[in-house]
């Protein structure tokens, strides 16, 4: 047993050995500048897409690394629903956009699904139904198709300036950040969201510059992620969401809290995404902090910032433990599918610690842990965690 337990303590010590010596071997100054240099590349790349259609928000791309896993490229909106890429309808004007009436609420008849008559609209609403309305899916669909083509040019063509990016490690562009964007829908219409994730392993790309494929082959090795969000209601998908949410209240949380309830998106064909922000400390009136789930009152910014570091790694471990714990509650999720938490981490300034979580199970590992096949350590062993860059 004492040899068991020195095995144990000897792997663990080896393997963080390796890690930091890959970590020292990789210029972090040159990191930071090769992913600066390269949302550049790909927000030129995605723009030129578009050309001769209007954005409705500006096209920002943010990049980060993480050891392990490689480079992360987000985009920061919904980049696929029509309120941000106003494409023009076949036969139209290039830059000509059209919502649908009922979409926008043109009519002005009390019933908002009525079909306008000239009695009772203006003269604007009435040409607006002259017009050939636009599907929307059609236009999420084609900007879909343009991202994705965009992304997969970068990839192969541009993926090589990130040099210090590790064979063994990744390079993703994706729409999925850590923040829900249920305000997509809640100010205008936007059914069909979907959810892209594009990525590459820096083995193939590397593969392909020395010539033992070639780029077609390259371009079929992108990984191709393209989920459509749905409104579809599920009870259990609605009662994890309750359980994670009185998880972590003040009074029952030992580490961090949440507030309000937790959002959660269910995507069809692969999964379901809860997305949770957590804080550390409520600010009092005299500027110091309580940390109600500690019991401390009154603390200064050092000392809040101290136990946030400490609170840190049992939170990330407990976190863990709940999500197989209680995800083994999911029926509708289907084994091939994934159960995600998206975190976003208490601010902690110059604490060294993550900014978010990203943490993924299969449905299939939750319920081989449910029927017993599979025992807690081992289904936490095969949590995928992805921390995002330190504060």
């Amino acid at each position: 047993m004492k040899s068991n337990k020195f095995l144990s303590v000897l792997l663990v010590f080896t393997t963080g050995l390796v890690h930091t010596a890959l970590s020292q071997q990789i210029d972090q100054d040159r990191m930071y500048r090769d992913i600066r240099v390269a949302e550049n590349v790909l927000v030129t790349l995605i723009r030129q897409k578009f050309d001769g259609d209007r954005m409705f928000f500006p096209l920002n791309v943010t990049g980060s690394y993480q050891a392990g896993f490689g480079v992360t490229f987000v985009l920061p909106a919904d980049y696929t629903t029509p309120i941000t890429f106003m494409l023009s309808a076949p036969g139209d004007p290039p830059g000509v956009f059209y919502w649908e009436d009922r979409a926008q609420n043109v009519n002005s008849g009390n019933n908002r699904n009525q079909t306008p008559r000239p009695g009772n609209t203006n003269e604007n609403d009435w040409k607006l139904k002259d017009r050939r309305q636009l599907n929307l899916d059609s236009i999420r669909d084609v900007s879909n198709e343009r991202l994705i083509e965009a992304a997969k040019e970068f990839l192969a063509d541009y993926g090589d300036m990130l040099s210090q990016v590790p064979d063994d490690e990744k390079i993703m562009i994706t729409n999925r950040g850590n923040q829900p964007r249920m305000w997509v829908g809640a100010l205008v219409p936007a059914p069909g969201r979907t959810h892209l994730a594009i990525e590459l392993k820096k083995a193939d790309l590397n593969a392909f510059k020395q010539g033992s494929i070639t780029r077609e082959e390259l371009i079929r090795r992108v990984a191709v992620m393209n989920a459509k969000a749905t409104d579809e209601v599920e009870p259990d998908l609605e009662l994890l969401s309750t359980i994670f949410s009185r998880l972590y209240r003040q009074d029952l949380s030992k580490t961090f809290f949440t507030e309000g309830t937790i959002p959660y998106e269910r995507l069809k064909d692969f999964g379901v995404v809860y997305y949770m922000q957590v804080y550390s400390a409520n600010r009092t009136f005299n500027r110091t902090y309580d940390m109600p789930t500690v019991g401390l009152q009154d603390i200064d910014q050092q000392q809040r910032d101290a136990k946030v570091k400490e609170l840190y790694p049992k939170f990330e471990e407990e976190l863990k433990e709940n999500i197989i714990e209680y995800g083994r509650t999911l029926k509708s999720l289907d084994g091939d599918e994934q159960l995600i938490f998206n975190v976003s981490i208490t601010q902690c300034e110059q604490c060294h610690i993550p900014s978010t979580l990203e943490l993924a199970i299969p449905g299939s590992v939750l319920k081989s842990y449910n029927d017993g096949k599979t025992d807690k350590n081992a289904a936490i062993a095969k949590i995928s965690l992805k921390r995002g860059p330190d504060q």
